[in-house]
């Protein structure tokens, strides 16, 4: 299984899609327990919900889960949210705080496959925003998530469906932040900017306007578009429609702004 799959186009606009993907190599499902091997917190089918929103848009898709490797940790380990529940690089639980693994991995494990999955995607999506920047003068990747509206360990209450996190504004030029904020405002769905969720590893280190290069995370409830957010985690076609259309009309917007020639 190759780590990233990597599909070209010709907008400005990149999808980065970490969190999708569900392979995980046989001696490494060995070691997961029963919980773990559910692949619980999966972005479930977070590729299908945008499939053909921005035809022109590339796609950077990693191919493995994250609890083989979190592809939007920061390679160092260091949290990106100092002080709050969260899982790692190499996770120890679930969004449950549920344990995983009958045998947790070792540091020499971990280095392996931060070397031979999180390295790769993360090479190949900077790939592409050389390539886009170099075709356009700009490249906005939008990062695209989703997770159970309730998991108690990591925030309170229910979450927003809608969730737009760009570091505090600090990964973006401004117009990117307040595009996404008015289309999430007249939307219909409830929405936050920066609030639990403020943009993931791929968020923060893409994001660099002064060079560019903008990053955007959407993090989704899963509740919008999924029949039921427990197994089997089916899409709801029918549930995503409006989702869908608030999505292309986010996409189409940014990609408007980008093609402006703003940088």
């Amino acid at each position: 299984m190759r780590p990233v799959s990597v599909t070209q186009g010709t907008s400005p606009v990149i999808l980065g899609m970490p969190h999708v993907g569900t392979y995980v190599p046989d001696a490494v499902a060995a070691k997961l327990n029963a919980e773990g091997r559910k692949l619980r917190d999966t972005d479930w089918h977070i590729d299908r919900l945008y499939e053909g929103l921005l035809p022109g848009a590339s796609v950077v898709r990693a191919n493995f889960h994250r609890y083989l490797i979190d592809a939007n940790r920061d390679p160092s380990g260091v949290s990106l949210y100092p002080g709050q529940n969260t899982t790692g690089l190499v996770p120890q639980t679930d969004f449950d705080n549920q344990p995983i693994w009958t045998d947790l991995p070792d540091a020499a494990e971990c280095e392996r496959r931060l070397a031979e999955w999180h390295a790769p995607y993360h090479a190949a999506l900077a790939a592409e925003v050389a390539r886009v920047k170099a075709t356009h003068g700009i490249a906005v990747v939008y990062d695209c998530h989703s997770i159970r509206s309730r998991c108690p360990f990591l925030f309170e209450g229910e979450l927003p469906v809608l969730n737009i996190g760009t570091n505090d504004g600090g990964t973006c030029d401004p117009e990117f932040e307040r595009i996404a904020i008015e289309i999430a405002k007249n939307s219909g769905f409830p929405f936050v900017a920066n609030g639990r969720f403020k943009g993931g590893w791929t968020t923060r280190h893409c994001g660099r306007p002064q060079t560019g290069v903008h990053a955007i995370q959407m993090e989704i409830a899963q509740s919008a578009y999924l029949a039921d957010e427990t197994e089997p985690w089916t899409y709801d076609a029918i549930k995503a429609a409006p989702l869908r259309h608030t999505l292309t009309t986010l996409l189409a917007a940014l990609e408007d702004a980008a093609f402006g020639g703003r940088s």
